[in-house]
This record gives structure tokens, C-alpha cells and sequence, in this order.
């Protein structure tokens, strides 16, 4: 068994619920009414996309690298 480690993102929406996004696996994502509840979602999330790109003997994509930039606008 391997560990993998992603960047996750949480953002909160317009009325209050939590999205927490892993942007190196397409399509993971989940909601959540915290953020402890949105990451705990996407944890499931991904395990099962880990494990159904096993399956298939698909290559699980990992992130060289995250910066954050910072935007004057």
C-alpha cells in the first residue's frame, strides 16, 4: 500500500456550507457544513478515486508542486 499526499483547498459558499476541492484529481470534491466535515467527505472521495484508478491500471497523477501567487488587481 502507498500514501499519497494532495493539496485541498476549502472554501466556503454563499450560505455557509464548506467545498473542499483536491485539484490534482479531477472531479474530487465534496461538501460539507464545516470544514472538518468537507475534508472528511473528500477523504472518502478520494480513496475511492484511488482505488478505482487501480482497478483500471490507471496512472494515479500526483502534484509536482503548489504556490500560492499573489494577484494585486
Amino acid at each position: 500500500m502507498r500514501n499519497y499526499q494532495f493539496t485541498v483547498i476549502v472554501q466556503q459558499d454563499e450560505e455557509g456550507n464548506y467545498l473542499a476541492i483536491c485539484p490534482a484529481l479531477q472531479g474530487c470534491y465534496a461538501e460539507g457544513e464545516t470544514p472538518e466535515e468537507a475534508l472528511g467527505y473528500l477523504r472518502e472521495v478520494i480513496q475511492l478515486h484511488i482505488e478505482d484508478r487501480q482497478a483500471r491500471q490507471e496512472p494515479i497523477y500526483e502534484e509536482l508542486f503548489s504556490q500560492r501567487l499573489d494577484i494585486a488587481a
